[in-house]
């Protein structure tokens, strides 16, 4: 069986040819996942049509040269906003990807999956 490597940021995530060793399907480069609760997917679309509103708020803002610390206010809400999405989305991955590669007892699925994680806890830890 013959493995391909896929990029995410700085993770490398292997999958076998004819499907993807997690609960996200690979299709050619692009990974669709497969497990999102849609209630969870409902939340986060809200969630970022707000932020979008809060970003379009911050231009004005800035256009109108509003007082530099309530914009940075306004900054600090949005990256707020977007942290609680990925949160989610965290959460999601966790439960199905990360999981399903992790019991599956293929060391280099569980290998890649640790790599994944471990990669996006560093960049987003900053």
């Amino acid at each position: 069986m013959a493995v391909k490597k896929h990029s995410l940021a700085s993770a490398t995530v292997r999958s076998h040819e004819g499907g993807a060793d997690c609960a996200c399907e690979a299709k050619g480069h692009a990974r669709k996942a497969v497990g999102v609760d849609p209630e969870i997917k409902e939340a986060n679309r809200k969630r970022l049509r707000r932020i979008e509103g809060q970003v379009r708020g911050l231009q004005k803002m800035v256009e109108q040269d509003r007082y530099c610390a309530d914009i940075i206010t306004q900054v600090a809400s949005v990256q707020e906003a977007l942290r609680g999405v990925a949160r989610n989305l965290m959460r999601n991955h966790l439960h199905h990807c990360a999981a399903k590669a992790l019991r599956s007892g293929k060391r280099e699925d569980s290998e890649a999956m640790y790599d994944e994680l471990l990669e996006m806890i560093y960049a987003h830890l900053r």
